[in-house]
């Protein structure tokens, strides 16, 4: 339609708003009309031109190179249809909300020293129960420490004929196994601070226990895995053959239908309660596979750590026996733990960073690297609630770390008392 039928048509229809039908045939049609105009008409085409209110104005576009910090199509880009106003990503209506990104603190909030906690990287010596208590071994001793109270309280002492080599809380966090360096395993009632038994069965020191809802698993030097259930008088019901070296790490899926077990000679195993060999075998590491972690996000899905020739964190899928992903750390992986309120991962590492790292799966891209320590990261354990770790070194310390968001749902207060650096002992 030509330029002059348009204004033809517009001046004939007195009930539109001539300031407005100026302004139309003006921005889209770039007429000119000769003659002045009145100033009544150059008033409401000013207000029209402005934003209605300082703060909004819609949809329009930013003008600028697209590059630019401000972004926005350039001033030749067809979609530009009109200089009337401005506009900025902050006034749109229509603008995403940012989430605002966490801040993980850089720094741990509690320090405990930890005496004569051991710089082995094949033993298990620090646990957190369900109970928001925490069981540390140190040399002939384990003390039970109330993150709730600070209280300390040692359960017992080997000496001098034995020595602790790993802790392990039950489900409910009544009680706790301690592999010993004999190749004892001891079950203790801790609200009683009584031994209730103590079973054989391995010839060597076990470092590595993992609890189901009723069968105790253990791991020696030995390079057998013992199954025990609690109930019954028998030692063990089954042993697990065939790793070819030292199990250094144990871990129940969230089902209690797998078991994942990681030895000295780089192996990784998933067994399953209905037979005593391995039911799928991962054979990638190149070093001693100690840090292994079930996801409680996804099922079937495993993360494992190597050692220092190694260094690799490896995801494997265990309902169909294939490898996901690997991500190089630069060192060596001592510990991995998931987070139960975010798909997130907590890694400690040794040789030669010594550093923790908070990942966001799957593409584990790094949120945080934490430092403080100064012998490797051996020890890793989390919090009732799923925010705080505690982290364990040779340099005999235990650091408290809060990196993860709290749960959506509340539960009872499993917090970390006191910011005071005291001593476990």
């Amino acid at each position: 339609m030509a330029t002059s039928e348009v204004s033809k048509q517009a001046t004939e229809r007195e009930d539109l708003n001539p300031g407005y039908n100026l302004l139309l045939r003006s921005e889209l049609l770039g007429a000119t009309f000769p003659g002045p105009i009145s100033p009544d008409k150059v008033q409401q085409l000013e207000q029209l031109r402005a934003p209605a209110s300082p703060g909004k104005s819609l949809f329009r576009f930013k003008t600028g190179d697209v590059h630019s910090p401000h972004g926005g199509p350039s001033a030749q880009s067809p979609f530009v249809v009109s200089p009337v106003g401005d506009e900025t990503a902050a006034g749109s209506p229509f603008a995403s909300p940012r989430r605002a990104q966490r801040r993980i603190a850089r720094a741990p909030f509690k320090v405990l020293d930890a005496p004569s906690l051991a710089d082995d990287f094949y033993l298990n010596l620090v646990d957190w129960s369900s109970q928001n208590v925490l069981a540390v071994g140190l040399g002939t001793c384990v003390y039970l420490w109330s993150a709730s109270s600070s209280t300390v309280t040692k359960l017992c002492d080997l000496a001098p004929a034995d020595s602790v080599c790993s802790v392990e809380w039950s489900c409910r966090g009544t009680y706790l196994s301690v592999g010993t360096n004999s190749g004892k395993v001891q079950i203790w009632d801790v609200a009683k601070l009584k031994l209730l038994r103590t079973m054989d069965g391995h010839r060597a020191r076990v470092g590595t226990q993992a609890w189901g809802s009723h069968v105790l698993c253990s791991g020696s030097r030995d390079r057998n895995i013992l199954q025990r259930d609690i109930r019954c008088p028998e030692h063990f019901t089954a042993k697990l053959v065939g790793h070819r070296s030292e199990v250094c790490g144990l871990k129940w899926s969230p089902d209690d239908r797998q078991l994942a077990s990681g030895g000295n000679d780089n192996q990784l195993y998933i067994w399953s309660l209905a037979s005593t060999s391995p039911q799928i075998k991962f054979s990638d590491h190149t070093a001693a596979v100690k840090a292994i972690a079930w996801s409680p996000h996804q099922h079937s899905v495993l993360a494992s750590g190597g050692g220092t020739a190694d260094r690799c964190i490896r995801f494997w899928n265990t309902s169909n026996g294939t490898a996901i992903n690997s991500i190089d750390t630069g060192s060596q992986v001592c510990n991995i733990s998931w987070s139960k309120n975010v798909n997130e991962i907590v890694s400690t590492h040794g040789y030669s960073q010594n550093q923790v790292i908070i990942w966001k799966y799957p593409n584990m891209a790094k949120l945080a690297t934490l430092t403080g320590h100064t012998l490797r990261v051996l020890y890793l354990a989390v919090s009732p609630d799923g925010q705080t770790i505690v982290t364990g070194a040779g340099d005999e310390t235990l650091r408290f770390w809060s990196v993860f968001p709290s749960a959506k749902s509340t539960g009872p207060d499993t917090s970390v008392a006191s910011m005071n650096r005291t001593t476990i002992r």
